[in-house]
């Protein structure tokens, strides 16, 4: 088969369109045609020599796909070959088939294509993750989630508005705003303009900024509140005021979904098939795609992310 390997670190152009080794089936995993594998900035890392995948895992970038299974290994008993899936992964999307443990696997929900399943596993095992299971984000409380116009941000807005909260979002132009509102938004704050510290009180943030915006979000924090942060696009170190923390009975949450084990993910993995799947084939949150790009072409595709330019998701397609 094909896949995309990383020549060495560097930019969109180290990814490479090779002949790799099939995948063999080992027992509890279930074998995966690609049909698309989603776009994520851990991918963008992986590419820079950032973000290493975790021991033992497949070396080719991609944390999602969909597609259609092709086998499946002994002792697995919830799949069957024809059906059409999608996949959380700890790597290897990026390629013409994947072997993923049966626990990170997901029945296409209703109401989407099979390209745009893609779209869903890496976002909406994130953002149910850590807004609702670790955030408790409740129907009355606000959100506040860091670059609503990303394809975390905008499952986020559609998610949390859906559910009955009320969403604030912070983008870096006027057109994202736009875009981010017309999902459900209910105020959107410039972070190139404007100080969202100064501005908001939240109950749950979610934060990919990590140290940047550390000191603005326990100050935006509310009573009780809860800041989850998912990213360290803001660097990795900062100083942070306990007091506040404690006069706000505050908690901070720093979680991963790559490098968990494969039950945890499962975990994860069947409470958005209960919770969120259902929402998804109701038409109330969609799939955000911005653009698909054939899989060969993943250069392209990181180019697109490096700009900075997308809202939602870009896909890789065959």
């Amino acid at each position: 088969m094909r896949a995309i390997e990383i020549a060495e670190p560097g930019g969109p152009e180290v990814l490479e369109w090779r002949e790799v080794p099939e995948p063999r089936v080992e027992r509890g995993e279930v074998l995966i045609d690609v049909a698309a594998a989603g776009v994520n900035r851990a991918d963008v890392l992986q590419r820079q020599g950032f973000y290493d995948p975790p021991p033992g895992s497949i070396p080719y970038p991609g944390l999602e796909v969909s597609g259609v299974v092709a086998e499946v290994g002994a002792d697995v008993e919830q799949f069957k070959a024809g059906d059409e899936v999608c996949a959380l992964l700890a790597g290897g999307g990026y390629a013409e088939r994947v072997a993923v443990p049966w626990q990170q696997v997901m029945p296409k929900p209703g109401g989407v294509s099979l390209r745009e399943a893609a779209a869903l596993p890496e976002v909406a095992c994130t953002v149910w993750s850590n807004v609702f299971m670790i955030g408790r984000l409740r129907r009355g409380e606000t959100l506040l989630v860091h670059g609503g116009a990303s394809g975390i941000g905008t499952f986020a807005v559609q998610l949390a508005k859906t559910l009955g909260s009320n969403v604030i979002t912070t983008v870096g132009s006027a057109a994202k705003g736009e875009r981010v509102k017309e999902l459900g938004a209910d105020e959107i704050i410039n972070y190139r303009e404007e100080d969202f510290a100064e501005k908001v009180r939240a109950d749950v943030i979610l934060d990919i900024m990590g140290a940047k915006y550390l000191a603005g979000n326990v100050k935006a924090l509310r009573t009780g509140g809860r800041l989850v942060i998912i990213g360290l696009q803001g660097g990795r170190k900062a100083e942070i005021d306990l007091g506040a923390l404690l006069v706000k009975r505050a908690t901070v949450h720093a979680t991963a979904l790559r490098s968990r084990p494969v039950d945890d993910k499962g975990v994860i993995v069947r409470s958005v098939v209960d919770n969120v799947w259902p929402l998804v084939e109701a038409g109330a949150v969609r799939p955000v795609v911005y653009a698909e790009v054939p899989l060969s072409d993943a250069a392209e595709a990181h180019r697109m992310m490096d700009s900075g330019e997308h809202v939602g998701k870009i896909l890789l397609v065959r």
